[in-house]
């Protein structure tokens, strides 16, 4: 710009600091005039300082030229591109025909059984003879109201009468068993993990272009086995203990993870309870119905002298359940983005999880074989002392020391 008689430091330094906090029409005027006060060669000059194209500057000189009136419109009447929905008159109509919820369930919908893609409503829209692309048909949607949604887990079926009632009398247990220093824990089986060099969802930190090599196929080894991680999170402590199995997920082997606890942890955290209560799902291995479950809790109850009380969680609400968001999703975080080689390293990945309320968990790998099929007879389980609540008395019992009952038969 030298050559014109303009500090072209000066000059480009004046206009981008001037111009971000201008709107479109004060751009152009100041772009005019910057131009028309430099002279000769004013146009490319503050196209080059601008990065506007030298056709726009040179159309805002003729505005300066032609006389500037001071308005608050940015653009004279009926400049601008028109919207797409005013030049193509049923466009907003035809589109929100294609997304709205109702036509979900409408097999006569074109879009019914397609993922519903930019790319693909647009191709419905332009056999329906409007002119459009994938990317206005996004404005469009944004404009409209819509947004990418995933699924939601939310339903739970057909609702108990007793659902609320339930989760009051579960809580009412609860406060009382802490209040009184007695032990609370709440259990529950992890998702089954298959073993082995294999992908595992999430992300981790890795030198770029570095990362871990797995197998292609998630194919699980027969000879390895799946890892059952059953849990027990200690409410009052807020500290995990998960035992890790190799064999079935059944009775026996819930409460033997249960057992475990108690030797190793609970019996020493807490020397002088007399009451263990017990929170768990409605189904499972520690299902309300599973009649092994409760013999072998009998069993607990006789062998460590305390009385047993349990409370399940009304069917279709497992969620809820503390020890789903308080230890396994620590856990799922902790080992995501790492591929779960072999029991031990399962077991070294869940020992070392905590969060930032501090999160203390053990673990340890139970190799032991705990089969399927178990049979408990009428008598047997009517041996166990077992004493029902008066509320809902088949989620809600308790279960005291007794004799030792008989080995329940194949």
């Amino acid at each position: 710009m030298r050559e014109f008689g303009v500090d072209e430091e000066a000059l480009t330094t004046m206009l981008t600091t001037v111009m971000p906090h201008l709107d479109e029409r004060q751009r152009r005027i100041l772009a005019g005039a910057t131009a028309r006060l430099v002279g000769k060669g004013g146009i490319v000059a503050v196209s080059e300082a601008t990065k506007m194209s030298r056709s726009t500057v040179q159309k805002a000189v003729g505005e300066v030229d032609a006389g500037v009136e001071v308005t608050d419109r940015v653009r004279a009447p009926g400049a601008g591109r028109p919207k797409v929905t005013a030049a193509q008159p049923g466009l907003s109509e035809a589109l929100d025909a294609l997304v709205e919820p109702e036509t979900r369930g409408d097999p006569m919908c074109p879009l019914r059984w397609t993922t519903k893609s930019t790319r693909n409503l647009a191709d419905e829209l332009r056999a329906q003879g409007f002119s459009i692309s994938h990317v206005t048909v996004g404005e469009l949607l944004h404009g409209m109201g819509y947004s990418l949604q995933a699924l939601v887990k939310e339903n739970e079926g057909t609702l108990h009468p007793d659902r609320d009632a339930q989760f009051r009398h579960l809580n009412a247990q609860v406060e009382a068993h802490l209040g009184a220093g007695q032990p609370v824990i709440s259990v529950d089986t992890k998702k089954k993990e298959v073993v082995g060099n294999l992908r595992n969802g999430g992300s981790e930190w890795q030198p770029a272009k570095c990362p871990v090599r797995v197998d292609v196929h998630d194919f699980p080894d027969p000879l390895v086995g799946k890892a059952v991680p059953y849990g027990v999170y200690d409410l009052a402590a807020n500290e995990g203990f998960v035992v890790v199995g190799n064999d079935g997920d059944t009775a026996e082997f819930a409460v033997a993870s249960i057992s475990r606890w108690w030797d190793e942890v609970g019996s020493l955290a807490y020397p002088d309870a007399t009451q263990l209560l017990i929170t768990a799902d409605a189904g499972g291995s520690n299902g309300y119905r599973t009649r092994l479950w409760k013999v072998e809790l009998a069993k607990l109850a006789t062998r460590a002298g305390i009385e047993i009380t349990v409370c399940h969680f009304p069917p279709g609400t497992s969620k809820w359940n503390r020890i789903e968001h308080r230890l396994f999703s620590a856990i799922s975080m902790n080992w995501r983005g790492r591929p779960l080689t072999s029991h031990e390293v399962i077991v070294d990945l869940i020992s070392n999880t905590t969060n930032r309320a501090g999160l203390k968990v053990r673990a340890r790998l139970d190799r032991g074989t705990y089969p399927r099929g178990i049979k408990v007879s009428d008598k047997e389980l009517t041996a166990v002392p077992l004493t029902q609540h008066e509320f809902q008395g088949d989620w809600n019992y308790t279960i005291a020391p007794g004799p030792e009952p008989k080995a329940p038969s194949m």
